[in-house]
């Protein structure tokens, strides 16, 4: 099934719902890219143990693709001096909710409880800013289904997936907000900022 080992199966069988992936995925330590940047493919965050957002969130649409479900990902835009994320979809009650990986307080999973994917979008919305406090989300690309690279073996590739995060830069993005609008927003307080500096893992030295 899609070139997995027998041991990879086993463990993707264990992954059959939106918490166990997430608290998977929460296990693993983030993915500091020591040796340079990296779009790890499942099969290797597996082996690796370790991930960054893009490849949580891939990981996590291969699970949902193994239990018949659309391995959904979105990519949240921000200002070029910040980063962007990336989320894993998944719908259940007829609404929307994310698996997310991050190494901040923030940024983090949201539950089934959004009727569209711009609401859950939004979710993310206020905690998304810089370390000065500016917010710096602007858009966000419609759900992307992996399975559209199947033929790449997105799932067990050997190599690095830059063609999903490529597809992703290059897909058609979403403004969340108009000029006047960006114009007018409000830095966040000091105490934000300062639990935005909460990390659950601290960088080797």
């Amino acid at each position: 099934m899609f070139g997995l080992t027998h041991e990879e199966i086993l463990l993707f069988r264990q992954l059959n719902s939106p918490r166990k992936i997430q608290d998977y995925l929460d296990a693993l330590k983030i993915n500091f890219e020591p040796e340079g940047d990296t779009c790890l493919s499942p099969r290797r965050v597996m082996r690796e143990k370790r991930a960054h957002c893009i490849e949580a969130a891939m990981l996590a649409a291969a699970a949902f693709r193994l239990h018949r479900q659309p391995p959904l990902v979105l990519e949240l835009t921000s200002c070029q001096h910040d980063f962007d994320h990336v989320v894993a979809l998944f719908k259940q009650h007829g609404c929307w909710g994310a698996v997310s990986k991050t190494n901040h307080a923030v940024l983090r999973y949201r539950e089934p409880v959004y009727r569209t994917i711009r609401e859950l979008v939004l979710s993310y919305f206020h905690e998304y800013f810089d370390d000065h406090g500016f917010k710096t989300m602007r858009s966000f690309t419609r759900p992307v289904d992996l399975s559209r690279f199947d033929k790449q073996q997105w799932i067990t590739n050997e190599g690095d997936n830059w063609f999903i995060a490529e597809y992703l830069a290059d897909a058609p993005h979403i403004p969340l907000l108009n000029k006047s609008q960006i114009a007018t927003l409000r830095r966040a307080h000091p105490v934000e900022i300062k639990a935005g500096e909460i990390v659950e893992w601290r960088k080797p030295r």
